[in-house]
């Protein structure tokens, strides 16, 4: 039996980061857009979104935002870390957002983890991991 090393993060340049961040940046708008097919070009196939509720394939979040349940008003973010390993790069960032969902108005500030895939010359996510910030805890 052989055993392989896992592959180690290394700390990206500031082209990655940059590229990375230059992808959020437009999968944001895409989102803001609430245009689909935007959407799909930033994400994996069978991407999949992780929040407090479980777990929502690509397809799901795409026929929501398609049939108008979903809309975004606002998408922002900051990346705070980027890890890479080869092709993969893990991004965690802080995001807020405002849109509606099923005619319910919301106001989210998550952190955010994604885990992007290098396709040829782009980034699409593969995984997005959603954590509401919590009020930081007095006394």
């Amino acid at each position: 039996m052989t055993t392989s090393t896992p592959p180690t993060a290394s700390a990206p340049d500031a082209a990655i980061h940059a590229e990375l961040d230059a992808v959020a940046t437009a999968w944001d708008e895409a989102i803001v857009a609430d245009d689909p097919n935007a959407i799909a070009r930033y994400a994996e196939p069978d991407w999949v979104l992780i929040g407090a509720t479980g777990i929502i394939t690509c397809d799901r979040f795409l026929e929501v935002v398609r049939n108008g349940l979903l809309t975004h008003h606002t998408m922002s973010h900051e990346i705070v870390d980027v890890r890479l390993f080869d092709d993969v790069a893990v991004v965690v960032s802080r995001v807020q957002n405002t849109g509606a969902f099923d005619g319910e108005e919301f106001t989210n500030d998550e952190w955010t983890t994604d885990v992007y895939v290098r396709r040829g010359d782009t980034w699409r996510c593969s995984v997005t991991q959603l954590t509401a910030v919590a009020d930081a805890p007095t006394g």
